[in-house]
């Protein structure tokens, strides 16, 4: 078991000033432990630990540990900040309660708590057996507790930083928007709003403002959850009469961060008390980062004035993937990965998996890890073969300029009028039917689809959307035309 949060109560490891000095661990496995032994484990530990990740890793992230207390079979172990104790909690957490039971069968469990200014009196040396005479460091009166942020806050996916972004022209403004917002001390828009289509690196992004703003300036706390997090969180607090709390938490963090707020539609209490958490961070100067699938003006279910508010600071809409951008990917997922991937491969796989990165990254992942499975050289012929079903159900995705042609055939206009600048309603009622089909068939954003038409901007597409919605529901051979097409498309 690895822990994070605050401690309970513990028996202290009591140290004595003089290095060498045997002392005892009270609590300690069945009883009192020579600290000599202790010692020498923590020792081992540490030499294991340098051996297995290397001297750079283990200087950058692990030397800062230091061994607190053990008691009943819990060992605590000391870092100086949150970022650090949320980094090794992620990347070595497992591996050091590993090698702790290897060196003693009893240890069921490791707490990695934050306890600054605490200051190593002596480093270990080097190397798996290292004497046991290193005196254990001075441990303070208290932990320091967890700051509130991180309690409330969902954990952040490690692979998610700015470092493993690939940058290319549909997301580089979002990019350079999230990367000014985590690298400034003041507010640099407010709030920041983040959307686009599923899989395209929302989330992502989302992870990297906050791993930045951790790492710079560990004393901002910084809240990072899903709507639905929100939510359920909000109607906990009224279930157990505890609101007050709940705005006290919410209202006084440095920087508010919520993944896909398009769910918050229709919930209208949640809107009521959303709207008013981020008017008091606004009042304060305190960020807000918000991330949808939509503009703040496309989200359904939003009251008009939290709508406004979504739209009042920088709106940035990261774009469907390029054939450049996803061979970029895949390289600096494969060199993530230390594996090689011919180039013809990557080629392929750009060419062929256009829906999202995320389903690019998984395709890629499948045929890594059936080569390191079958103990075969990835190929071009194997990449066909593992991934037949998914390339199938691409080959089968439908097309905005498919459905141009389609829809101009069947309203006996030509192809060219879905670009054109005719406002005649022969011309433009199926335009709109296109638009709209081409809305609900393809996983296109709102600008992407008006870029297809002409360059129209994303507002004619969403007026083309709901006129089409709602003559669907007041005439129904409208209605039969626009399903018979939808059928056509599909089959």
């Amino acid at each position: 078991m690895l822990n994070v949060s605050a401690p309970g109560p513990w028996s202290r490891v009591t140290t004595d000033t003089q290095i060498g000095q045997p002392v005892e661990i009270r609590g300690g496995w069945g009883g009192q432990v020579n600290d000599e032994i202790v010692r020498a484990q923590w020792n081992r530990v540490r030499g294991r630990l340098r051996d297995e990740f290397g001297e750079a890793t283990f200087k950058s992230w692990l030397n800062p540990l230091s061994l607190d207390v053990v008691h009943g079979g819990q060992v605590r172990i000391g870092v100086p900040t949150r970022f650090l104790r949320d980094w090794v909690a992620t990347h070595y957490g497992d591996r050091i309660r590993a090698l702790w039971s290897k060196e003693n069968a009893e240890v069921s469990g490791i707490d990695i708590v934050v306890m600054p200014n605490r200051e190593k009196v002596a480093e270990t040396a080097a190397g798996a057996d290292a004497p046991a005479a290193a005196r254990l460091p001075a441990a303070p009166a208290t932990a320091e507790p967890v700051n509130v942020a991180d309690d409330i806050s969902a954990a952040l996916d490690p692979r998610y930083t700015f470092d493993n972004f690939v940058v290319g022209k549909p997301n580089e403004f979002a990019h350079a928007a999230a990367r000014r917002v985590a690298e400034s001390d003041t507010v640099s828009f407010n709030p920041l709003f983040l959307y686009g289509g599923v899989g395209l690196g929302k989330t992502h992004l989302m992870h990297a403002v906050a791993w930045h703003i951790r790492e710079r300036n560990p004393g901002r706390s910084v809240i990072y959850l899903s709507a639905e997090k929100f939510m359920y969180r909000f109607v906990r607090a009224i279930r157990f009469q505890d609101t007050m709390a709940f705005k006290d938490q919410f209202r006084s963090v440095d920087v508010l961060m919520i993944d896909d707020v398009q769910f918050m539609g229709g919930k209208d209490s949640t809107q009521e008390e959303f709207f008013h958490t981020f008017n008091a961070l606004a009042d304060q100067g305190r960020q807000i980062i918000i991330s949808a699938d939509k503009s703040p003006s496309d989200l359904q279910g939003m009251e008009e004035r939290l709508r406004s508010r979504l739209g009042c600071g920088l709106v940035a809409d990261i774009h469907a993937t390029t054939y450049e951008l996803r061979l970029g990917i895949i390289a600096s997922k494969a060199e993530q990965m230390a594996v090689d991937v011919p180039r013809k491969v990557a080629e392929f796989l750009a060419h062929k998996i256009t829906s999202n990165v995320r389903e690019l990254e998984g395709a890629l992942n499948r045929v890594v890890a059936h080569a390191q499975l079958v103990g075969r050289d990835i190929t071009l012929e194997s990449t066909q073969e593992v991934l037949h079903d998914l390339l199938r159900a691409n080959d089968r995705r439908i097309t905005i300029e498919e459905i141009q042609k389609k829809v101009a055939e069947h309203f006996n206009i030509r192809t060219s009028d879905m670009h054109s600048t005719r406002r005649a309603r022969q011309v433009a009622r199926p335009r709109q039917v296109a638009m709209y089909l081409a809305k609900q068939l393809t996983s296109r954003s709102l600008p992407e689809i008006g870029r297809k038409f002409g360059g129209r901007d994303h507002t004619t597409v969403m007026h083309a959307v709901k006129k089409v919605e709602e003559l669907r529901g007041v005439d129904s051979s409208f209605a039969e035309d626009v399903e018979l097409l939808r059928r056509m498309l599909e089959n």
